[in-house]
């Protein structure tokens, strides 16, 4: 099979049941849009039912099967497993807010580790399974010296969030060794694109100001550096690695999913000003419990298995912005016609 035709095979989910946890998010949202393209029957579990979600911000939750429950219920994740013979599943569950895990730990504790052996539980007894990839995070790595990390870093991670992805990380590789379960681990870089709608983040926050016409307040001093990679590439990155895992030297293993092209949070929030128009940002200097500087090696995905990110900044910036464009008219449309004293019920 020549390459071309391999990485195509790659990105075909046809007939795959696929399970995606914290597909109600950004990431796993386009993740499940994703799969729903390539052909897949896609399973999530969705805990709480929530007003806004990535699902439903992207158009396809009526597409997908939701599972009521909560991924920390291991009985539920058995069930889930077993009953809808899966054959693929992503774990992109987190409490994945570093002020809302520095606020509560134990919730994101549970969530995150809990949530995690819960879930490699229920997909090592699923008879149906091929392979099953594991989010953790760039930020597992905690701080060191030397940049860029590449994936023989330590997992040094230390704040509550940090920690609870290291955690999750190396639970994820004992899964492997111990039990044989065909699975690998993604460390994402900072991920911005459509459909997030957490808007304490960098891109969505930047975006929403500069579209409503709002100074955007950077919490740090804007000098901190960080990896920005477009969800398209994480998506298509999710895709490559799933189907990657009949071979050997890529089960167990981690990855890293990034760019490896560092700015800074000035650079970032300065090109949204550009592409949205907007006021200056306002720099606030006062962030607390975050790592200066981190971006990653990403040549062992690259080498190993032929992933690399393909969208620019720019590129991604102006496909996000056109996206909340269209999202926040939507929004704002249906709240004019809600607080319209002639709407019919």
């Amino acid at each position: 099979m020549s390459h071309a035709s391999e990485s195509l095979a790659h990105r075909d989910y046809r007939h795959e049941r696929v399970l995606v946890t914290g597909a109600t998010g950004f990431i796993g949202g386009n993740l499940a849009a994703g799969l729903l393209d390539a052909g897949a029957d896609v399973f999530v579990i969705e805990r709480d039912r929530k007003a806004h979600s990535t699902l439903r911000a992207l158009g396809i939750e009526d597409r997908v099967s939701i599972v009521s429950g909560d991924i920390c219920d291991l009985a539920l994740m058995e069930r889930v497993f077993a009953e809808h013979e899966i054959t693929y599943a992503f774990h992109l569950a987190a409490q994945a807010i570093v002020g809302t895990a520095n606020s509560n730990p134990i919730s994101t504790f549970e969530a995150n580790i809990a949530g995690t052996w819960c879930t490699l539980e229920g997909a090592r007894r699923c008879k149906t399974l091929k392979g099953i990839v594991v989010a953790s995070s760039d930020k597992a790595y905690g701080v060191h010296e030397k940049l860029p990390y590449d994936e023989s870093y330590a997992l040094n991670g230390r704040y509550p969030y940090d920690a609870s992805k290291a955690c999750a990380d190396i639970i994820a590789q004992s899964y492997s060794l111990t039990y044989g379960l065909p699975l690998a681990i993604t460390r994402n870089a900072n991920t911005y694109g459509p459909g997030d709608l957490n808007w304490s983040r960098l891109v969505p926050d930047a975006v929403r100001c500069a579209v409503e016409g709002r100074p955007f307040t950077i919490r740090s001093d804007g000098l901190m550096k960080r990896d920005y990679m477009y969800v398209g590439d994480a998506v298509d990155g999710y895709l490559l690695l799933a189907k990657s895992l009949d071979r050997p030297d890529v089960r167990g293993q981690a990855f890293n999913f990034g760019t490896g092209e560092p700015r800074t949070v000035l650079e970032v929030a300065s090109l949204v000003r550009e592409l949205a128009g907007g006021p200056e940002p306002v720099v606030l200097n006062q962030a607390k419990y975050e790592i200066p500087n981190q971006w990653l090696d990403i040549s062992k995905a690259s080498s190993e298995w032929g992933w690399s990110a393909k969208v620019s900044l720019r590129q991604g910036l102006e496909e996000t912005v056109r996206w909340y464009r269209a999202y926040l008219a939507r929004v704002a449309a249906l709240a004019a016609v809600k607080k319209s004293p002639g709407r019919i019920s």
